[in-house]
């Protein structure tokens, strides 16, 4: 069977290399919140805990890589072209933005105690991974819109790559004196997804995304995606360790172990990567259900109230996965309804699109 562009996005079958990797990103963000919210001190001090804590730090920056890998793959579609899609990229990242803001509603009886004050600003307009991944799509959307020519493409991705995580440092230190929507979007301690850096990673993905797209899904993207993050890593390695926020030491070392994941599910044979794919699909489905189960939403507290860190190790990770378990199924049977309701309308485009249509090399 021939293969076809790495970036033929025209009807199914779906490769599921990148949703294998957002399912890989969702399983780790649901156990992660869930230990994070239930573990007991002594279970902290676990051996196995600490590898965990430190390995954990790379789902944000996953979700940032395939989503900008994505946004490459959907305005490069052959059937519509870069503007036809263009209308719909901007819906979603809107609809992005606007949930994780409604995911910081902390409930009138809040806004009520704390009044028309900066701290309920701060807390209203703290910038969560959905605002940084919808702004960056809207940023990356519109840039790839406007811009002509592979090497303008390469050029302006590039500059917003590199040059969002230098800025960095500066614009923080800039940060106390711009309106505090945009002091916490930009860079602020209280917000943990600000643009500057985290919006890197997504550029990061869709720079690698527009210069790779020659090459075939499978062996041929996962061996550079592979040589790519190892020499990354490699580097970052001899380098003396900074793990700052806003430190490019830490971005350079979040990309090498993001890319490792994205070479991994290149090679990973198609049987094994459909068992990820489907929570990748559903990723943000997911995300948006289990985060109100585990920390609470609108004065409704959740897990972390009502439990606390008062669980062991085992316990507190079969409530992980029966927590990842049941927002999946709720995930489908909404999917579903949706589907049933308003069956003439297309799937959406999502921010993980898969890397195109070919079979393994």
């Amino acid at each position: 069977m021939p293969l076809s562009g790495s970036f033929s996005l025209r009807p199914p079958p779906r490769h599921p290399a990148l949703d294998a990797a957002r399912g890989f990103a969702v399983l780790a963000m649901v156990i992660g919140h869930t230990l994070h919210a239930l573990l007991s001190p002594s279970a902290r001090e676990n051996e196995w805990v600490q590898h965990y804590w430190s390995l954990r730090g790379l789902t944000a920056p996953l979700f940032l890589l395939v989503s900008g890998w994505a946004v490459v793959a959907a305005m490069d579609r052959r059937t519509e072209g870069s503007r036809g899609i263009y209308g719909r990229l901007v819906r979603r990242a809107l609809l992005l933005i606007f949930l994780g803001y409604l995911l910081r509603w902390p409930g009138w009886e809040a806004v009520q105690a704390l009044g028309w004050s900066e701290a309920l600003m701060a807390q209203l307009f703290a910038f969560d991974a959905l605002q940084c991944i919808g702004a960056s799509l809207l940023v990356g959307a519109t840039v790839l819109s406007l811009a002509r020519g592979s090497r303008i493409r390469t050029l302006v991705l590039g500059v917003l790559a590199v040059g969002i995580v230098l800025a960095s440092p500066a614009v923080w230190q800039f940060g106390p004196n711009l309106p505090i929507a945009l002091r916490q979007a930009t860079g602020m301690d209280g917000s943990q997804f600000t643009l500057f850096p985290w919006a890197s990673y997504f550029f990061v993905g869709s720079l690698l995304a527009w210069l790779l797209r020659m090459l075939r899904p499978g062996w041929p993207q996962g061996v550079v995606l592979a040589a790519l993050g190892a020499g990354m890593l490699g580097a970052t390695l001899k380098l003396p360790a900074d793990w700052a926020p806003t430190s490019a030491w830490l971005v350079a070392f979040r990309v090498g172990q993001g890319l490792i994941v994205l070479a991994v599910a290149n090679f990973a044979p198609v049987r094994l990567t459909r068992l990820l794919a489907p929570l990748g699909l559903l990723s943000l489905w997911v995300y948006l259900l289990h985060l109100p189960v585990v920390y609470g939403w609108a004065g409704t507290p959740g897990l972390s109230d009502r439990v606390g860190p008062t669980l062991e190790l085992v316990p507190a990770l079969l409530a992980g996965l029966g927590l990842l378990a049941a927002c999946y199924a709720v995930a489908r049977l909404l999917r579903r309804l949706r589907r049933l309701t308003f069956p003439w309308r297309p799937a959406a485009t999502t921010v993980g699109t898969s890397f195109g249509r070919s079979q393994r090399v």
